[in-house]
């Protein structure tokens, strides 16, 4: 067999070198630099408010950018560090530390690869939409409140990391409100707003921190009175070399620890890419490898952690910004991480003059964008299951943590969806007269009635077999015990699987009906279902010309059941 066939990852950069052009690369170009100086900011304000520097946050950007476009499978996805993050690894650097963040994530990126090579891309996608709109609208709102301490200037430091006691420090501190630090932030929020108003194409956040970082270095600098708080006064000088690659301690105890962590970053890595891709996907017509894309985000993420950077996956607002600018091929995002290398290379020390509340304005911006409010007015109008869902692991992001909230909304979806299931799962029972076309789209016009003997039961399990409806199947077998049949039909045509459970419990079925005298006939088997119950066991307990795979084989056979049976009976009396 080959390499191919097992593992399904095709880069799509190879295939889109094949018929590459002069001016597709033009246009490849022109849209990496304009995506890298979008990023730019975006890269520095994520590092900052995940609890790292703004040179992880660029070597985050540069190093996982370029490896998201070299290895991933949609063609304009950019990767880097992203808002969706900055919850879960500041909670992991305020618990573990940097090196325990790095064993986090080089743990997610081995999952990520692990998703992909067993083929679990499409099935990522069908996560429940409440979910992603719960925790995506909790993130937002946590992001918000980590930014209150730099747009407002409190000065505050070793702020709580848990939601209320942060907001029970900021309202016992907001006496201490920094005006110059507030009107900075304000000027920046304006600024970002406003940019892109007047062109689409101008960075609202680049633009703001060029000019108001301009601003207050002038005013600071003619005016003696006006200090607002920099990058450099909290981080200090920024170093412009490439961290050397390091490695970490990996043991058991270690990975158990951090184990939890690490699948919430890779759920979340792979929510997000794969999101962001089918939003790409919509707009340029492509069609995105889903599992290319895991093993793509995962090598990104076993690699930055020996750089010191922090988890990286497929960003929507820079994947957008790529496709309006031209970008078409992954070029583009490998110029993207040039462009942000030759930023840190030549340019970081001005990145010391960047006030720190007109990040905290960036990523209110930022904020305000991720809470999609107008989606969640609309999940309000559906089911109110789904509305539950959305909103217990809004709560559970806010009040706890990220982990916490992904694993018990998808416990909530799972429980959901099979009660749904299994409601909206019919058991009908027949007797005497049944049309074979009954149920399918034949039953309009063209009727087949099969005689049931007396002393024959029909039951028809309309869905699959599993744990949820064999319960309810079996309880059915119970209250209509009294009837006491000679022989049940089990017509299975609409049956598409069967689980442990369900044969466990028609195995139980088939016993004490057995012992009663009752005969078990299956009907409509379906090839996969047959093997399973062969696999069972359950062609021996009932012999193998009882799983028939038509209706009129199965009547056929309980009929002459019964008149055998009948005949026996008469003959001893």
């Amino acid at each position: 067999m080959k390499f191919s066939e097992t593992i399904d990852f095709r880069p799509k950069l190879f295939g889109s070198l094949r018929n590459y052009s002069m001016s597709r690369l033009k246009d490849d170009i022109i849209a990496g630099i304009v995506v890298g100086i979008v990023a730019l900011p975006l890269a520095i304000a994520f590092g900052i408010a995940s609890g790292v520097s703004p040179t992880i946050g660029l070597i985050t950007a540069i190093i996982g950018g370029f490896l998201v476009s070299f290895f991933g499978g949609n063609s304009v996805q950019i990767g880097g560090p992203t808002g969706a993050f900055i919850v879960i690894v500041y909670n992991i650097i305020a618990q573990f530390g940097l090196h325990g963040l790095a064993i986090a994530t080089f743990m997610a990126g081995v999952i990520l690869v692990l998703m992909g090579v067993f083929r679990l891309g499409t099935v990522i996608k069908f996560i429940p939409y409440p979910i992603v709109i719960g925790f995506t609208a909790g993130i937002a709102l946590t992001i918000f409140s980590t930014q209150i301490n730099d747009f407002f200037g409190l000065g505050l430091r070793d702020i709580p990391g848990q939601f209320i006691p942060k907001w029970i420090v900021y309202i016992k501190n907001f006496a201490n409100i920094s005006w110059m630090t507030l009107a900075t932030g304000l000027v920046s929020l304006l600024i970002i707003i406003v940019a892109p108003r007047i062109s689409k194409k101008l960075p609202g956040a680049l633009i703001s921190i060029i000019l108001v970082t301009a601003a207050t270095w002038l005013l600071s600098h003619f005016t003696g009175g006006f200090h607002v708080e920099t990058i450099g006064d909290r981080f200090g000088t920024m170093a412009t070399d490439i961290p050397t690659p390091h490695g970490f301690d990996l043991n058991m105890a270690t990975i158990n620890m951090l184990l939890p962590s690490a699948f919430t970053i890779a759920v979340l890595c792979a929510i997000e890419s794969l999101l962001s891709a089918t939003v790409a996907d919509g707009v340029t017509g492509s069609h995105t490898n889903s599992n290319t894309e895991l093993i793509g985000q995962g090598i990104a993420n076993i690699a930055v952690p020996f750089f010191g950077g922090i988890p990286v996956t497929g960003a929507i607002a820079r994947t957008m910004t790529n496709i309006s600018n031209g970008g078409r091929t992954p070029v583009a995002g490998i110029v993207h991480a040039f462009v942000l290398l030759l930023i840190f290379l030549f340019l970081m020390p001005l990145i010391n003059y960047v006030p720190m509340a007109c990040l905290g304005a960036v990523l209110m911006v930022v904020a305000y964008n991720m809470s999609g409010w107008r989606t969640i007015v609309g999940v309000f109008k559906a089911p109110k299951s789904d509305v539950s869902v959305m909103i217990v692991t809004f709560l559970l992001t806010v009040i706890f943590d990220l982990t916490i909230a992904i694993e018990i909304g998808l416990l909530l979806a799972v429980v959901l969806f099979l009660r749904r299931v299994t409601e909206n799962t019919e058991i009908k029972v027949y007797s005497e007269k049944l049309d074979v076309a009954e149920g399918t789209d034949l039953s309009q016009d063209h009727h087949e009635l099969l005689d049931v003997a007396k002393g024959v039961s029909v039951y028809e399990i309309d869905g699959p077999f599993f744990f949820g409806v064999a319960t309810k199947f079996d309880e059915l077998m119970r209250s209509t015990i009294g009837t006491k049949p000679i022989v049940r039909i089990i017509r299975m045509r609409k049956v598409s699987f069967i689980d442990a459970t369900g044969l466990h419990n028609l195995e139980i079925l088939i016993n004490s009906s057995h012992k009663e005298g009752i005969h078990i006939v299956l009907s409509g088997v379906k090839p996969n279902v047959r093997e399973s119950l062969e696999n069972a066991g359950i062609d021996r307990l009932i012999g193998a010309d009882h799983i028939c795979d038509h209706i009129t084989k199965a009547v056929k056979t309980a009929n002459n059941l019964v008149a055998q049976l009948t005949t026996a009976k008469t003959a001893i009396v």
